[in-house]
């Protein structure tokens, strides 16, 4: 069936098959970790602490990654993250008393590197399956490829709930770990090549982005991922546990939902863009989509402060929420990708997904500590002024510029 497909939907395919299965662990991972650590008796602060070093990491490897890529092809990267998942989950398999807060902080440190090691890897790869003039079908791989994956990274949030609830902690992990490793040894046969190595070995000094309009991308990733993580990380899940009284299915069910609605708007978000070849979205755009974003945690933060019910606030904000941030968490996606340089690709997104780290790991800390302090409506309101800074960077970005030669093939 591969064979009958063209080269690049046949290596798109397989790079995404790959991306899918490391999501969906990855997703089932942070919701075991997150409940049953609660389930233990850490506080909403010790357990934002558990994910502190999955965030740093990510900050780096998304900085050496996009240069490693460069050097040695982006499918190679990309097994290396799968390999290190297995040994993150592996990791988790000790006897209980083993796992303290500084082993599972090492644990989810290797998580990370292989979380943005495996992104940063499929998100290179569509800038050199797509012609530079074919930008309306760059947007729609990338948003495909970003909605998909966020679809079953919701899937992942339900199955830790549920696996957690059936089978317990150390079962689930192991089962996960059993099944990527087969998903790893399946693709030393099938994802080979050096798809992404640059022409000229990149130098060690090429790591940080020469572009304006990737500094700028970068800017506002990190502020717009800072605000979704802020309430979502740690001060949902516990306060749907312990305020609202949610069982564990429950909580994993509902933030599964929100993240499987979140990736199909994600996939559509270049038809309600209205992109095409001839004339893509560019910064102007963006600010608008994300000052619409904003305008949606900052009414839910002054809802909870007047009184009214927080269940339907949450349900509905949130839902709300998750709509309109996939278009602009899409939207930026697609530009990054755009903008970036087509020989050593992987600097480019590299640098720019470090920024994305650096925004979860803001929102990380933020989530635990704000939490703790003064409770979710804070932590909305710190994710509304997040969206408008993150509009504000972005406003002054220009559109991907297509080279007249391409244009004229295209």
């Amino acid at each position: 069936m591969l064979r009958q497909l063209s080269p690049e939907v046949r290596r798109y395919l397989l790079v995404t098959g790959n991306y899918w299965a490391f999501t969906l662990t990855d997703g089932a991972l942070r919701m075991l970790v997150v409940l049953h650590f609660h389930q233990l008796g850490y506080s909403p602060l010790q357990i934002a602490m558990l994910f502190l070093f999955y965030e740093v990491f990510g900050v780096v490897t998304n900085l050496v990654g996009g240069w490693l890529g460069a050097r040695i092809g982006l499918e190679r990267t990309m097994q290396i993250g799968l390999a290190l998942q297995v040994v993150a989950l592996s990791m988790l398999l000790v006897p209980a008393p083993w796992l303290t807060v500084a082993w599972v902080m090492a644990a989810q440190a290797l998580s990370g590197i292989a979380k943005d090691l495996n992104k940063m890897s499929a998100k290179s790869s569509i800038k050199l399956l797509v012609a530079d003039a074919r930008q309306g079908a760059l947007y729609r791989w990338v948003a495909a490829l970003t909605g998909s994956k966020n679809a079953l990274k919701g899937v992942g949030f339900f199955l830790g709930g549920a696996l957690l609830t059936l089978f317990g902690f150390r079962a689930s992990v192991a089962g996960m770990a059993a099944v990527l490793l087969l998903v790893w040894v399946a693709g030393l046969f099938l994802l080979r090549g050096s798809l992404g190595r640059a022409s000229a070995r990149p130098k060690f000094r090429d790591l940080l982005s020469k572009s304006a309009a990737i500094n700028r991308l970068s800017a506002a990733r990190m502020f717009l991922f800072g605000a979704r993580d802020v309430w979502f990380v740690v001060a949902l899940p516990v306060y749907l546990s312990t305020t609202l009284g949610w069982d564990f299915w429950q909580v994993g069910g509902f933030m599964a939902a929100w993240l499987m609605g979140y990736g199909v708007v994600q996939a559509l978000a270049p038809a309600l863009t209205g992109a095409r070849d001839a004339r893509m979205p560019g910064g102007g755009a963006a600010a608008a989509w994300g000052l619409a974003l904003a305008v949606v945690p900052l009414m839910m933060a002054a809802m909870l402060a007047a009184g009214i019910d927080a269940q339907p606030v949450l349900v509905g904000g949130l839902a709300l929420f998750g709509l309109v941030f996939a278009v602009n968490s899409s939207l930026h996606s697609y530009l990054v990708v755009g903008h970036a340089a087509r020989d050593g690709v992987s600097l480019d997104v590299g640098f720019y997904y470090m920024a994305n780290a650096m925004g979860r790991l803001l929102g990380t800390v933020l989530s635990g500590w704000v939490f703790q302090a003064a409770g979710l409506g804070a932590c909305l309101a710190i994710s509304g002024a997040f969206v408008v800074l993150a509009a504000l960077v972005v406003r002054a970005l220009p559109p991907v510029a297509i080279p007249r030669q391409a244009a004229a093939e295209g």
